[in-house]
This record gives structure tokens, sequence and C-alpha cells, in this order.
């Protein structure tokens, strides 16, 4: 790549007579950045807001403890689903059939159930900050750790109004859509 060629005399009358009008340029704005010197983007400065946020989220949501001692019951036969006493029981049909679509997604795939719970309180902390309607939380089929946790979880915290297992397209039998209280504007 940095082998040198060897003008002939044509080559170089040809390009200074094609140069002969050029001038430099006089730099009268910002001064570019010296090479090798690293200044913050934009990006970078929001990937560290992004992330500060998402960790004032999981301190925030670790003040709502999940009871691991509390266990609801479920049928076995049907679909996961639960409606808060008092709640419209009409709301879980429209979950079941999709009528809601997710705003935030959770997945908790490969996280210890300690993990799960906090990810699970920052993320419903998150949603009614951001008043969502819906989220959808992806607890996997593996081996029944996390789907039998995040139900008991779920119906223990004051804004879950309702879930049901999720749609096909939004994880079947692996996946809730959860419905969060009726307060939220963007509620449809």
């Amino acid at each position: 790549m940095s082998k040198k060629t060897d003008l002939n005399d044509d080559d170089l009358s040809l390009f200074h007579s094609e140069i002969r009008g050029v001038r430099r340029i006089r730099q009268d704005k910002i001064p570019p950045p010296p090479p090798g010197s690293k200044f913050k983007t934009a990006e970078l400065r929001s990937k560290r807001t992004n992330q500060q946020e998402r960790l004032d989220a999981r301190q925030a949501a670790a003040s709502f403890a999940f009871s691991d001692g509390f266990e609801a019951w479920f049928d076995p036969n049907q679909p996961l689903k639960y409606v808060k006493p008092g709640s419209d029981s009409h709301e879980v049909k429209r979950l079941r059939r999709g009528d809601y679509p997710p705003d935030l997604i959770l997945d908790l795939h490969g996280l210890k159930r300690d993990d799960a719970k906090l990810e699970i309180a920052a993320l419903l902390h998150t949603a009614i900050k951001q008043h969502c309607a819906c989220v959808c939380i992806v607890h996997g089929i593996g081996e029944h750790i996390l789907k039998k946790s995040v139900p008991n979880w779920l119906v223990q915290h004051p804004d879950v109004l309702a879930f049901h297992q999720a749609p096909l397209e939004w994880g079947g039998n692996g996946a809730l859509l959860v419905l969060l209280s009726s307060e939220n504007p963007r509620r449809r």
C-alpha cells in the first residue's frame, strides 16, 4: 500500500496545471480535535443517562418487596390468568385476545430468582412512571422456577389489575401479558 510511484515530467506538469487555481481554506470555525483525543459525544452521554435511569428504577423498585412465602392458587388445567378483585373480568379476555399490545417487554431468560424479582419490580416501577397500560414478562418454560414465581409476585403488586398467558405472538405459555392500573392515561 505504501508503494511509491515515480512520476514523470508530463504527470507533474499536468498535476500542477490542474491545481493552479486552488487555495487553502482558512479555518474560522471550531478547530478540529487533535488526533487521538477522545471527546464525549451526545450518544455516550445519552447512554450514561439511560444506564443511570435503569439503576434508579432498580433502586426505587427495590423498595417494593415481593414475598416468596405467598403462593396464589392457579388452576393447572387452565391458561395462567388473574384478575384483581373488584376489576373488570373482561380485561382478561382482552389480554388473551391481544387487544393490549405490550408497551414494554422484559425477558427473564437466564436470570436467577432474586435477580428476576428485582427486574420485575423495576419493570413495574418504570411502566407506571411511563404510564404504560400493558407489559409483557417473558419467564420462559425451562424448569418452571420462574413460571411459578412470577405470577405469585405479580398478584402482590397493587398496580397489577390482571394478567394472562400471552398469545403466541408475545411468547405463548412462556410469557405473561400484565395489565396495569386503570389510572393510566395511555390505557385504551
